[in-house]
């Protein structure tokens, strides 16, 4: 089983970018599941309904969020009907929305997914790692091939999650800093990992901000409005293969495509 988890996709040109390169792994690479992270969704900050819908559109069976998940107030509403919209599994407990969910690819085979956050220099939250281990416990009731996505500041924080579940879920992969690393690997117990996924959207900005207005913040520390920048994109994911004998990865290639 193949499944194609694409980093955070920012904005409308990561959207475009999203809509123009999915259909082509499907078809061409044999992709069998699509996750992305869409919380940069809606400007850079959050994601609406109708945004949603149009990710589902373009190929997207689940999608994880993070800190920016509640940007969009309409989303409230929304998330509390559509399993297939994660949020943190580790927010308190009576938060609409839920953690994860388990979804069937069109061969039959059920997928987990499980969304975390970090808490280091992050909102601060229950323990992701506690709560991470008994999402995916319960999840194995129904599947032994689960994806976490790990969102987190720090590097540290997502490399102890990986090892953590080492063996327990196929894949964990980090999203939320944009700068995708090059640590891809399968971790000896069988979970493929990254640290960080990376971006889909604007590659001439500053993790997808217009770079004249991130620039001037840093020189004046004046508050500005962030704007999503135009330009030439990157569709940064992660391609993994399951063994659906062995439900573990044996295989992982990182992607960063100029689109």
């Amino acid at each position: 089983m193949k499944i194609l988890f694409i980093g955070d996709i920012m904005g409308e040109p990561g959207r475009k970018t999203v809509a123009r390169q999915v259909p082509r792994f499907v078809s061409e690479r044999g992709v069998d599941l699509v996750i992305g992270n869409a919380e940069n969704a809606a400007g850079g900050f959050g994601i609406t309904p109708d945004i949603a819908r149009e990710l589902f559109k373009a190929g997207l069976h689940v999608i994880t969020t993070g800190n920016h998940v509640w940007d969009k107030k309409e989303i409230v509403d929304y998330i509390k009907d559509e399993p297939r919209l994660l949020r943190p599994a580790n927010y308190p407990e009576g938060v609409p929305g839920r953690g994860s969910v388990v979804v069937s690819t069109m061969a039959g085979d059920k997928v987990g997914i499980v969304q975390l956050m970090g808490r280091v220099s992050m909102p601060t939250l229950d323990c992701p790692f506690r709560i991470g281990w008994s999402e995916v416990q319960a999840l194995k009731q129904e599947t032994a091939t689960i994806v976490v996505d790990m969102h987190a500041e720090a590097t540290s924080e997502k490399v102890a999650m990986g090892w953590y579940l080492d063996g327990e879920v196929s894949g964990v992969f980090g999203t939320h800093t944009h700068v995708q690393t090059a640590d891809e690997r399968i971790l000896p117990k069988g979970t493929a990992y990254l640290t960080e996924t990376g971006m889909t959207g604007p590659s001439d900005s500053v993790i997808g901000i217009k770079k004249e207005i991130a620039i001037e913040k840093f020189l004046t520390q004046m508050p500005r409005r962030f704007e999503v920048a135009p330009g030439p994109c990157v569709f940064s994911a992660v391609l993994f293969e399951v063994d659906t004998v062995v439900r573990k990865a044996v295989s992982i290639e990182r992607l960063r495509i100029h689109d």
